[in-house]
């Protein structure tokens, strides 16, 4: 069958086999039995072992698997259902673990809506469980600077905490697509802050237009999580980019706490994709 993805290497449309995915050029990549494709060039390719480790990986799933981020998965869900046709086609730009990705495709299915499903993320480890997770969607090793997806093709693209590709996620939108960016809140996770840093600040809120799309809103997604032992919040701690800046004395002091409550605070933006008249990225 046709797969969403496109050859990386000559951008000639990708037949999706059992076990490997090949284009009419004679270029063939393998299907892993883990369930995800390996599309990132070489000269695309910064690291030995790109995206979250395997450690990082375990952490960010074990967390999302708790449900403690469902409102967000849940605002995603509803908008998803809003904007998309009948027999929509959904990428997730820097989809991780899959769990925002199976929460779409999910809620899209149960309504009748026939979704097709593609994700990247540069992260093998990250790959292996989204394949669990959404196992009729197609999941690569890809940078969204380069999709390896064709133009036009995506009614809705998700981007949660991942690069912002303007240039890209435009190009693979269809005319009149939907795009849901997901950032921090002001008080993103602040009693977690408090207790790592002598003086936290709040995060920047602003609402910054983009060319080639239209605003259309921000949905604010509220509410206080309860990580009820140690290992959830380090979970938590893992995922996040304080996670590599902290000092030793904040770090220890959270991984002192039996418990915590946090405030968890989101922002999803909602673009359109304009038209030509709307300039493009």
């Amino acid at each position: 069958m046709e797969s969403l993805f496109r050859c990386p290497l000559c951008a000639q449309p990708l037949d999706r086999e059992d076990r490997r995915y090949h284009c009419p050029q004679g270029h063939s990549f393998d299907r892993g039995a883990a369930g995800y494709v390996h599309l990132l060039p070489a000269n695309q390719k910064h690291a030995k072992d790109p995206g979250d480790d395997k450690g990082m990986a375990a952490a960010r799933n074990r967390f999302l698997s708790g449900d403690h981020y469902a409102p967000l998965r849940e605002t995603l869900a509803q908008l998803a259902l809003a904007h998309t046709p009948d027999r929509p086609v959904l990428l997730d730009a820097g989809c991780g673990e899959g769990y925002y990705s199976a929460g779409l495709f999910q809620t899209l299915a149960q309504a009748g809506k026939s979704p097709r499903l593609a994700g990247v993320d540069l992260s093998k480890h990250a790959l292996r469980r989204a394949a669990k997770r959404v196992p009729d969607g197609e999941f690569a090793v890809a940078s969204v600077y380069h999709l390896p997806v064709a133009d036009g093709v995506a009614d809705l693209l998700v981007d949660c905490f991942s690069p912002l590709a303007l240039t890209e996620f435009w190009r693979v939108l269809k005319p009149g697509g939907w795009f849901l960016y997901v950032v921090p809140g002001a008080r993103h996770l602040w009693e977690l802050k408090q207790v790592l840093y002598d003086r936290p600040y709040p995060n920047e809120e602003k609402q910054t237009p983009y060319p080639g799309f239209a605003y259309r809103a921000i949905r604010e997604v509220d509410f206080t999580a309860h990580l009820p032992d140690p290992q959830t919040i380090q979970d938590l701690f893992q995922m996040t980019p304080y996670f590599w800046k902290t000092p030793k004395e904040g770090a220890a002091r959270l991984a002192a706490l039996p418990s915590l409550d946090t405030t968890v605070s989101f922002r999803v933006h909602v673009f359109q994709k304009a038209g030509q008249e709307g300039g493009t990225p």
